[in-house]
């Protein structure tokens, strides 16, 4: 049988669940309060018995008629802490969302690039590669450097399929549906914040493959995670070649975009970490970095902005390091005047010496006539 306690009303100040056994003095009568919950009264109608335990709550404790309840509030902070917040984004799964969200931006990319429709009418062919290329040519390129087989991601049927899937919707599905969709800026940022995930990842198992093979090759593991993280950009000449462009003034490594770069900076980042220069977890670094370069990428697609948020920083600190790329190139513009480099019709070219030349001479002409 339930035990019982006894409850009494003391007048104006109450005596919640005292457990005393003994009456109270002065003859009041006693009330009994089970842990069923009943509340009783006092015969004069003064005072309020409540309930024991955790419902049960003071009148004069900050912040209980809010619904404050701070045990609650620190088990919450401790749920979302930054650690286990990190560890659980890093283990979520890749395959289908996010590698569909990279195939579709990557693909859509391509799209882009001039003569890449009429390409897919008359040569499906050299398309399908093409997308391929964009799609797994991190792969291809980091099992180039560390000496596997470069088709070797190519027996992966289901990403193969699925990435093809997509190639065709997008060129060949009709009245351009599928493009259109995906081309919908809010729908497309969602798809560009998605394969910036992939792309922080795969540049942490780009270093960590690449240290399973060379423990101490720091450059090694840079390169590694740089190739893994910029994918196609790197081997931009050899995507245009098959698709008969040739523009070698386009190579990504004399003109770097912005994710080629913070692939690289991340790479380097990375690179530490695993050596246990940086003390910071892998899942920590993971999260932190995918959180950078998403809203960087979310920003420069959504103003359709092509500059870096490097750039500040570079322009501070290349000079420094480097030099000033503008004498550099004020030097070079002169040896070229001189040597009668751009014509006379250009608006900022300096004005060929030849012509100064001629000029000084028509004018010792001119004072020897008049001398004469």
């Amino acid at each position: 049988m339930m035990a019982r306690e006894r409850v009494w009303d003391a007048g104006p100040t109450e005596l919640r669940g005292t457990g005393r056994s003994h009456d109270p003095p002065g003859g009041q009568r006693s009330l009994l309060l089970s842990r069923g919950g009943r509340v009783g009264a006092a015969p004069g109608g003064r005072g309020r018995v409540q309930r024991r335990g955790r419902s049960c709550q003071r009148r004069d404790a900050p912040g209980r008629g809010l619904g404050w309840d701070p045990v609650g509030a620190m088990e919450l902070l401790s749920a979302l802490s930054l650690g286990e917040l990190a560890l659980s984004f890093s283990r979520v799964p890749l395959f289908p969302v996010f590698d569909l969200s990279y195939f579709i931006v990557s693909i859509l990319y391509l799209k882009y690039e001039p003569g890449a429709v009429e390409l897919s009418r008359h040569h499906p062919m050299a398309s399908w590669l093409c997308a391929m290329l964009h799609c797994f040519g991190s792969y291809i390129l980091a099992d180039l450097l560390l000496g596997e087989p470069v088709i070797d991601y190519f027996s992966n049927n289901s990403s193969i399929l699925l990435a093809s899937a997509v190639w065709y919707l997008i060129f060949f599905c009709p009245l351009d549906l599928f493009y259109k969709c995906v081309c919908f800026l809010p729908v497309k940022l969602i798809f560009v914040a998605m394969k910036e995930v992939v792309r922080v990842r795969k540049i942490a198992v780009g270093i960590h493959h690449a240290h399973h093979h060379y423990h101490h090759g720091w450059f090694v593991m840079i390169a590694t995670g740089w190739v893994k993280g910029s994918g196609v950009t790197l081997m931009s000449n050899l995507e245009q070649l098959l698709r008969g462009v040739w523009k070698p003034e386009t190579n990504e490594i004399l003109h770097m975009s912005f994710p080629t770069k913070a692939s690289l900076y991340g790479a380097i980042l990375f690179t530490l970490q695993q050596t246990r220069w940086l003390p910071v977890s892998k899942a920590s670094l993971i999260f932190i970095f995918t959180m950078f370069m998403v809203s960087c990428k979310v920003f420069l697609t959504a103003t359709h902005s092509h500059s870096s948020p490097f750039d500040v920083l570079e322009a501070y600190v290349c000079p420094v390091l480097f030099g000033s790329a503008s004498g550099g190139d004020h030097h070079h513009n002169n040896h070229g005047g001189s040597q009668g480099g751009s014509g006379p019709g250009s608006p900022h070219s300096p004005l060929p010496a030849k012509s100064k030349e001629e000029l000084s001479e028509g004018s010792r002409k001119k004072k020897t006539k008049k001398a004469d």
